[in-house]
């Protein structure tokens, strides 16, 4: 189904994990694709991947560090020139630098926050003036559920994600008159690169806490990105979509 047929999606974060399912089905469902992320090789292989069929719709890989404004401004201008607008934002970028607070360094506390929190500010902000003028847009921020349940050791991770539900929640009220919607997921376990540090009995007692038993797939928080773009959810905005089996509820 192409439901986003003639549609333009910018993603962060789009070369690995979330990210990268997100791209992947927005592909797959019509829309054309900038991807962005600092990894040229894995950039490569999914342009590679998505694009090796006659389609209509691309997927275009913006090498880019989301922490710098001119970045940022340099790839949604090189989107407009060539796309002419952007349909929906989805900010996926994310780091961890885990360590109990006591301990934490301020680069480490700094670098989450600008990569997690301050690039979405510098997203947002660029995509709004196109947004406003077509009077649309589908704007997804993808939290997690340690931003609304905290977790030990993740004080600056924490941080940053509770600060994207409420940025996202003041924007929703800021431009909900003008057809745009600010929505955010928040996945809690999922089978990422993230999560591969959980092995053996870590990984059953995270288990233990999770009602469905098993940690979540990319696919699945992708599954939930299409509904909050798609115009079946033209009247949610400001809302936290909680993707996570049951972990807080």
């Amino acid at each position: 189904m192409n439901i986003f047929a003639n549609q333009v999606a910018f993603i962060t974060g789009a070369t690995a994990g979330i990210g990268r399912a997100i791209a992947m089905l927005f592909h797959e469902h019509g829309a054309s694709v900038v991807a962005l992320g600092t990894n040229k090789e894995r950039g490569e292989s999914l342009t590679h991947e998505t694009n090796n069929h006659e389609t209509n719709n691309k997927v275009v890989f913006m090498q880019a560090d989301v922490s710098s404004k001119e970045a940022v401004d340099s790839c949604i201008s090189q989107t407009l020139d060539r796309f002419k607008k952007i349909d929906i934002l989805i900010n996926c970028a994310g780091i961890t630098r885990d360590g109990l607070l006591m301990k934490m360094k301020e680069e480490d506390f700094d670098r989450v926050l600008d990569i997690n929190l301050k690039s979405c500010f510098y997203t947002c902000q660029a995509v709004l003036r196109p947004m406003l003028q077509a009077k649309q847009g589908r704007i997804i921020n993808v939290s997690s559920v340690v931003g609304v349940m905290g977790n030990p050791g993740q004080t600056n991770y924490a941080a940053s994600k509770a600060g994207l539900i409420g940025f996202s929640k003041s924007l929703a009220k800021e431009v909900a008159s003008r057809g745009i919607t600010v929505n955010c997921i928040a996945p809690g376990f999922i089978e990422t690169n993230m999560t591969d540090f959980l092995q053996g009995e870590k990984r059953e007692k995270v288990l233990e806490h999770i009602p469905m038993k098993r940690m979540g797939t990319p696919q699945e928080v992708g599954a939930c990105a299409l509904f909050l773009a798609s115009p079946q959810a033209s009247y949610i905005t400001g809302q936290v979509l909680t993707v996570d089996g049951g972990l807080h509820m």
